[in-house]
Order: C-alpha cells, then structure tokens, then sequence
C-alpha cells in the first residue's frame, strides 16, 4: 500500500507530538503552557478521530486532490465549529 500524505494525517501527527510531549514535560519546565488532564484527553481523541476520519475519508475518495480538498474543508469547519462552541 502506497504511503499518501493527507491534511488530517499532519494533524493527527502533530497532536500526538504534543500529546508525547506533555507526559515528558515535568511541572517545573512547563512555563506558560499547562497540560491538565482535560487537554491530554482532548489531545488523545483528536488523534483517534482524525486517523479514523482519514480512513473514512481515504475509503469514500480514490483521487488525492479530492481528498485533501474535503479533508481541508473538514479541518476548517471543525476549527470554526470548535470557535463558536467555545463563546
């Protein structure tokens, strides 16, 4: 199986980079940036979900072009949607 590089698989690398990244981290080095308990659970299902909806969406699309223009459309409307619901 041939490796394709889609938009949601760079954001499911990047938040289990973070998610890595926060278990290592000790108290005294975290500075400005607090990793509760809540975030690492929210880090650890955005991997879940976007490996799942990359999945999904590799199996509905075959054309690449096509996949990273819905996937793109996806990841903005789940920020925009992620914005709103946060007022």
């Amino acid at each position: 199986m041939k490796f394709r590089l889609t938009p949601l698989n760079i954001v499911a690398a990047l938040a289990l980079a973070f998610f890595v990244v926060s278990f290592f981290q000790s108290n005294a080095t975290r500075g400005h940036v607090d990793f509760s308990v809540l975030y690492k659970a929210i880090l650890g299902a955005t991997v879940v979900v976007a490996f799942i909806t990359d999945m999904i969406f590799r199996f509905i699309f075959k054309d690449l072009k096509r996949i990273w223009l819905v996937e793109m459309v996806f990841i903005a409307l789940t920020v925009i949607l992620f914005l709103l619901l946060q007022k």
